[in-house]
């Protein structure tokens, strides 16, 4: 093999390794190409998303991702957007993400510094804090009452991942029960086969008042994590843009006020985290 041919097949090889990277195109492409965008949701994680009696997905972050993909439809001068509602699970997010089953992950998803290290997340769409909920009258009085406790936990959350560290380095004789979602959790507390149940204190709220209308449940005082929701990609600069540019205008013109109303007014104002929180991310264009 002479110099030339090597050369040429050096060549050869370079190009056909890049071919794949070329052959890449931006989700914002992909959309306008089909004219279809995939949201993913959880079908029970209410008030945030869920499935309704009508079957359909709805929900605090259903309505914000519905006004998203209207916006990008009118950037990228989409006449007819095709919206796809696909179910995920707390496991099948992040896997649905990166085989292009879903475009945008509209939950109730709480950004970390580890899952920004794969994803892209847009800006924080509601601040929370995991708790326990427990059956009414049976909330611990004293760490003795903790002793021997079995708490319910979603796994392939936060608060599962808080729960590991803290048994792990508390070691306060807790056994924890992993389920696959918060129907699951609320059913191993109401048939006693957990004495708590831990998620993000807003769920725990709305579980019990969807489950129970509030009467059966007490919900501790503690808040043991912070949790900054916000709706989760791909890592793609410009999808990331598109949706921060409609949240933001969301924020800033107070249209977000309504929304919140809707979902969240049984539970009384926003707090003053969620309040800065609006503040903070109305970016000015």
């Amino acid at each position: 093999m002479n110099f030339r041919t090597v050369i040429a097949a050096a060549v050869a090889a370079s190009c056909f390794h890049a071919a794949p990277a070329a052959a890449d195109e931006s989700t914002l492409a992909k959309i306008k190409q089909t004219s279809t965008i995939k949201l993913g949701y959880r079908e029970s994680s209410p008030p945030f998303s869920f499935v309704g009696d009508d079957k359909k997905a709805h929900g605090y972050s259903i309505d914000l991702c519905t006004r998203v993909a209207a916006d990008i439809a009118e950037q990228l001068k989409i006449p007819q957007l095709n919206v796809q509602w696909v179910p995920v699970s707390a496991q099948s997010r992040f896997e649905a993400l990166k085989n292009g089953e879903i475009d945008i992950e509209c939950g109730n998803t709480t950004q970390t510094l580890s899952r920004r290290a794969d994803f892209d997340f847009s800006l924080m769409t509601f601040v929370d804090g995991a708790s326990l909920l427990y059956r009414a009258g049976e909330n611990p009085k004293s760490v003795a009452d903790i002793m021997d406790q079995r708490i319910v936990v979603v796994a392939g959350t936060t608060t599962e991942k808080a729960m590991d560290q803290l048994l792990a380095s508390e070691k306060p004789g807790i056994r924890l029960i992993k389920v696959k979602d918060h129907k699951e959790a609320l059913a191993a507390l109401q048939n006693k086969t957990a004495t708590a149940y831990a998620a993000d204190r807003t769920v725990l709220i709305t579980t019990a008042i969807l489950g129970g209308d509030g009467k059966e449940y007490t919900i501790a005082d503690n808040q043991f994590t912070y949790e900054p929701y916000g709706l989760m990609m791909r890592r793609d600069a410009d999808l990331r843009l598109a949706v921060d540019r409609s949240l933001a205008q969301l924020y800033r013109s107070g249209e977000i006020g309504p929304v919140l109303q809707n979902w969240f007014g049984a539970l009384g104002k926003p707090g003053d985290a969620l309040k800065v929180m609006i503040l903070l991310n109305g970016l000015p264009q």
